[in-house]
């Protein structure tokens, strides 16, 4: 086909069909600028009938190889279109709200099994750590970095001890322990995610580590008879963080473990599949995490009645099972 025919086919083609191609972008460009409510139901009706038509115009500009700017300009439309005719239109406020309310919560119950192994190697962890370092305290300094213990160890006086949970320890000293404690479980849940695709292993080891870490303090304290007020200090923002970490493991679990077994479907499509419920429980560990450094920023400073502490911890651990896991009204 000649130059000057293949000019006049697509002349021709366009001439019979701009008009409706034209007639469809006015209408999308009033849908997307968010005037909705000024369409009229003829209007709306036919949204989906020009979309149609654009496909169909489309499908026969590129069998017939008609120039690459109009097949451009067609394809353009018809994406444009799709999203107005078949997707969701929701503000950000509705989408958080849905994030909130339905999506976070069911992928956190879909991730129930990892969420049990997941917790189930921090406990061992704890306890591995708390009777080594009954036994010896030189464990201690095995499970915790210096730069956590912060001077806290088995050379420290029990009335050293003591101050750092109820407050009466140099301030700056206190921050920065809480600061470096936060950060760290910070560090723990991004690495159990995402080095979770290493079969599980090393997601197992940090939740096994982060345990380790907890058994050993509470081991240290529990000796110098302050096991009592040391659970009271970590839990009332330990319930959160903890939780946290957990679910993080949990999501370095199914990622792993879909990775070495992914099941009837193609490796590639259950990743995909594990890799979406995944990233909706970290986007909520975030939010997590921040409560937890709320938490341990004011409500941990402030009070320092173990019995309150405890009390604020049992809340927590309240409110945060019943959001995820208390059966839920599904819609109609």
């Amino acid at each position: 086909m000649t130059m000057p025919s293949l000019t006049l086919k697509s002349h021709r083609f366009r001439a019979e069909r701009e008009a409706d191609w034209r007639r469809l972008d006015a209408l999308l460009v009033r849908l997307e600028r968010g005037a909705t409510r000024g369409l009229s139901d003829d209007e709306v009706t036919s949204i989906p009938v020009l979309y149609r038509s654009a496909l169909s115009s489309l499908s026969v500009a590129r069998a017939i190889s008609l120039d690459q700017s109009l097949i451009s300009y067609l394809e353009s439309l018809c994406t444009r279109a799709y999203f107005c005719v078949y997707g969701t239109r929701t503000t950000l406020v509705e989408r958080i709200g849905a994030f909130f309310s339905t999506a976070w919560p069911a992928a956190v119950r879909e991730l129930w099994r990892e969420t049990l192994v997941s917790a189930g190697f921090m406990v061992l962890g704890a306890v591995v750590a708390f009777v080594l370092t009954r036994e010896s305290p030189d464990w201690f300094y095995s499970f915790v970095p210096g730069d956590l213990a912060d001077g806290r160890g088995p050379a420290s006086s029990t009335q050293e001890l003591r101050d750092t949970l109820l407050g009466t320890h140099s301030g700056s000293g206190l921050a920065f322990f809480s600061t470096f404690l936060f950060t760290h479980n910070a560090q723990i849940s991004l690495f159990a995610f995402a080095l979770g695709f290493a079969c599980c292993l090393p997601t197992a080891f940090l939740m096994s580590y982060n345990g380790m870490m907890l058994g050993a303090f509470l081991s240290l304290f529990s000796q110098r008879g302050l096991g009592f007020e040391f659970g009271g200090w970590a839990l009332i923002h330990g319930v959160t963080e903890l939780f946290a970490v957990t679910l993080a493991g949990a999501a370095g679990f199914r990622v792993g473990w879909t990775l070495a077994f992914p099941g009837a479907r193609s490796r590639l499509d259950a990743l995909a599949s594990a890799g979406r419920i995944a990233a909706v429980v970290m986007a909520g560990v975030v939010v997590m995490l921040g409560c937890a450094g709320l938490l341990e920023g004011f409500a941990r400073q402030l009070i320092t009645n173990s019995y309150l502490r405890y009390a604020i911890a049992a809340a927590s651990a309240a409110v945060w099972l019943g959001y995820f896991y208390l059966p839920r009204r599904t819609a109609p």
